[in-house]
């Protein structure tokens, strides 16, 4: 437990309640501007992909004007991520208790966390999902210039073409997967929604999912108050 543990932002509140700032207002902004632009890649990519999903071509303005937006999506949601990228691999590095909680991923869906290691600010899963989102949004901005007519398409030969649509599509059905399970396991923890809409989660919430974090802010962070979060956070 070290002040490496916490981001800049990060606070501890303590009065009758213990409330833990997560997520500083432009980091959420950001984190929804990279969810947005994945969602609106997603809906365009699969109206591209097969003929029976052409109708969701309508969200955009028909054919053209999607095949059009789509790229240039994909460039903000790279400038977006690369944004978030910045601000949170640190934090994403993997540590020595991340090997014991992936080990033990059979308490964790059982909900039985009293039996994981202490975890700081992101536990295993949590980065498993930054850094297969990070590596698949590279391979589809890669393989998505590549493809893009407009600019690119003279550069590469049929067959590099054909393998880079290959591979943008194997990649665009990937993330979606992940994006799924960030989501599912964003409403499966209750509580953790709040983080990303308020920038805050209650002190019982930090205490019962992170609890490392929770330890380094009360020993090295800001706090408003007195720094009293030995156990006594109230649990939710």
């Amino acid at each position: 437990m070290t002040r490496a543990d916490i981001d800049r932002g990060d606070r501890l509140r303590v009065g009758r309640e213990v409330v833990v700032d997560r997520y500083t207002k432009w980091a959420r902004i950001n984190h929804w501007i990279t969810a947005i632009s994945l969602i609106l890649l997603a809906l365009s990519g699969l109206a591209l992909f097969h003929p029976s999903l052409f109708f969701l071509t309508a969200l955009f303005g028909g054919g053209q004007m999607t095949r059009m937006l789509h790229p240039w999506i994909g460039v903000v949601l790279f400038f977006s991520f690369t944004g978030l990228f910045i601000r949170f691999f640190r934090l994403n590095l993997p540590r020595r208790e991340d090997v014991q909680w992936a080990s033990q991923i059979g308490d964790v869906l059982s909900n039985q966390e009293e039996k994981l290691p202490e975890v700081g600010k992101y536990n295993a899963g949590q980065k498993f999902v930054f850094w297969a989102m990070s590596v698949l949004i590279i391979i589809l901005i890669a393989s998505g210039l590549a493809v893009w007519e407009r600019y690119f398409t003279q550069y590469l030969t049929v067959s590099q073409m054909r393998v880079a649509v290959l591979v943008h599509s194997i990649a665009a059905v990937v993330i979606i997967c992940v994006w799924i399970i960030h989501v599912y396991a964003a409403f499966w923890v209750q509580g953790t929604l709040r983080a990303m809409t308020r920038g805050s989660v209650s002190g019982g919430w930090a205490w019962r999912h992170h609890r490392k974090w929770l330890r380094a802010l009360a020993a090295y962070g800001r706090k408003d108050g007195s720094a009293g979060t030995d156990g006594k956070a109230r649990k939710e």
